[in-house]
């Protein structure tokens, strides 16, 4: 798996407020995507994972704004792995606008998320699991 993932996001009417600025509770939707789409990468799509009984859920997050996004851009949101622990791991995300070779971040996240039975029970996150998100 690599360091740092990628995932590109068009920014909608939708996501956006009257003056066509993301609306700031959007970008949790962008980085859960990006999230989303990390595993899949990794070979672990969302259904499988329920099915073994487990499911990654958000504990805590903190998120700093940047700058704004606008209406019809596409941005970059990445996701790259801080930590892993026995039971959970701490993800860094960034929303950035790239443009003429530069980048510019809009919003970065630090998120700690847990690993769950069916239950809502901690458990531990399983061998093959944690070494395949494990960058190399």
């Amino acid at each position: 798996m690599m360091n740092l993932f990628e995932w590109p996001v068009r920014i909608y009417i939708e996501d956006t407020d009257a003056g066509g600025i993301v609306y700031y509770a959007n970008y949790l939707k962008f980085f859960e995507r990006a999230r989303s789409e990390w595993l899949r990468a990794a070979g672990f799509n969302q259904h499988r994972l329920m099915e073994q009984g487990l499911r990654f859920v958000v504990r805590d997050l903190s998120v700093k704004y940047r700058r704004p996004a606008l209406l019809d851009e596409e941005i970059i949101v990445t996701v790259s792995l801080d930590e892993i622990s026995k039971a959970g791991m701490t993800l860094n995300q960034t929303a950035l606008r790239r443009s003429d070779g530069t980048e510019e971040i809009l919003a970065e996240a630090t998120v700690r998320a847990a690993c769950i039975n069916e239950a809502g029970r901690p458990v531990a996150i399983p061998a093959d699991v944690a070494e395949q998100l494990t960058p190399k």
